[in-house]
């Protein structure tokens, strides 16, 4: 593959990178050996989190305090990696189908809550992108890759990061292949599917991991091609694997699998971010909102069924080409814990940042998008330039 076409994946995949619900791998954990900064208040670490009232997360008046409503731009279709958002509504919320929004009070607040879909809602454009054309957006699902690549033309800072590890992953058909490391699948010449522009492929390349010569960014989120011949697919952990093995015709069978986080892409996927001038602005807001996505991530975590089955029912309802079922809900929730993509990390609360493995990535990604071109990122990025935990309550968690 030529330097321009790369550069041509980079550009494009500022808009398809965040899609897929076609990303994931196998992995216990982020580094041990990681520091994971200070929150602003200085709190204690908890073993769970206090919820407010039988395990659900309580909440004071948020009238005059936060905008009404509140409207979270996601990078996809409801599903349950979204599950704490929408949790925060609850079951009882109302569905505008043809605009893929979801919404209702956010719990005892006073306010309204507007969740909204991403993909073929906006356009497929990614959601920091649809933050800088709607200003009525407050909050926006953004991984840390794209935060640090486009630092310079479309800003975020994150405030909350759901996933301590992030799902996606490259999968393969263990009858055909066996691999242990990432320089094993580059190794074999596998062709490697991925959705065009995915920022972990600029690292994969850059690290020498894969060759240029066997990856194909013609993947579109079809099983077709794993089902027909002998290639390494991306893929979520939480979704792609029980997929397969239970629902996919042609195949009914286990995959293995490894994370892209266990490349040293430790990216922070999907993380809650505000525009950085929010973080002064809004900071009333945010100290008062953020505690309640981290415990609203503690309760769905704990209690994920009511949420999962009206999830399932709002993609049926959507009428679109994505689909889900109960079981895989299910499933793939019980993989965001088996797996430890959703967890306390290295302390004992949900949802901080450890800004020392931002700035690992940041020191190692940005000379590799320089060379390819890549004038969306600012010079001399530092990790607090795009993530804080100014607003985190160091005393929420899930226990594990």
């Amino acid at each position: 593959m030529s330097r321009t076409r790369l550069m041509r994946m980079l550009a494009v995949g500022l808009a398809m990178g965040l899609l897929a619900a076609a990303c994931g791998g196998s992995s216990d954990g982020a580094s041990s050996d990681t520091t994971v900064a200070d929150s602003g208040d200085g709190g204690e670490s908890g073993d769970g989190g206090e919820s407010g009232d039988g395990g659900e997360t309580a909440a004071g008046s948020l009238v005059g305090i936060c905008p009404d409503p509140l409207i979270v731009q996601t990078d996809w279709f409801p599903e349950p990696e979204h599950g704490y958002t929408y949790n925060l509504i609850g079951p009882d919320g109302t569905l505008d189908a043809e605009n893929g929004i979801y919404s209702g009070p956010l719990l005892d607040t006073g306010i309204t809550l507007e969740i909204r879909a991403g993909g073929p809602y906006i356009g497929f454009s990614p959601p920091s992108a649809q933050f800088y054309s709607d200003d009525s957006i407050f909050m926006a699902y953004v991984d840390t890759a794209t935060a640090m690549a486009t630092s310079e033309t479309l800003p975020v800072t994150a405030v909350f990061a759901p996933f301590e590890v992030g799902p996606q992953i490259l999968m393969w058909n263990p009858d055909v292949y066996s691999f242990e490391t990432f320089q094993d699948i580059g190794d074999s010449d596998a062709p490697v599917l991925y959705f065009e522009g995915g920022a972990y492929m600029t690292y994969l390349l850059g690290q020498g991991f894969l060759k240029e010569s066997q990856i194909d960014a013609s993947y579109d989120g079809s099983p077709s091609r794993f089902l027909t011949e002998d290639v390494v697919q991306q893929g979520f952990a939480s979704n792609e694997p029980w997929k397969y093995e239970n629902l996919i015709d042609g195949w009914m069978k286990p995959v293995d699998f490894m994370l892209i986080h266990d490349s040293g892409f430790e990216i922070y996927e999907g993380t809650l971010s505000v525009k950085p001038e929010s973080v002064t602005e809004d900071a009333a807001c945010l100290e008062a909102v953020v505690p309640l996505f981290q415990q609203s991530q503690v309760d769905y975590m704990n209690d994920p069924e009511a949420m999962n089955i009206r999830i399932d029912q709002i993609i049926a309802d959507l009428e679109s080409f994505w689909t889900s079922t109960p079981e895989g809900a299910a499933a793939g929730t019980q993989s965001m814990k088996d797996l430890g993509l959703v967890s306390d990390g290295p302390d004992s609360t949900v949802g901080n940042m450890d800004q020392a493995r931002i700035q690992a990535l940041i020191d190692v990604q940005l000379p590799l998008l320089a060379d390819l071109g890549v004038e969306t990122f600012r010079e001399g990025l530092k990790a607090e330039d795009i993530s804080t935990n100014q607003f985190i309550d160091m005393s929420i968690g899930l226990g594990y």
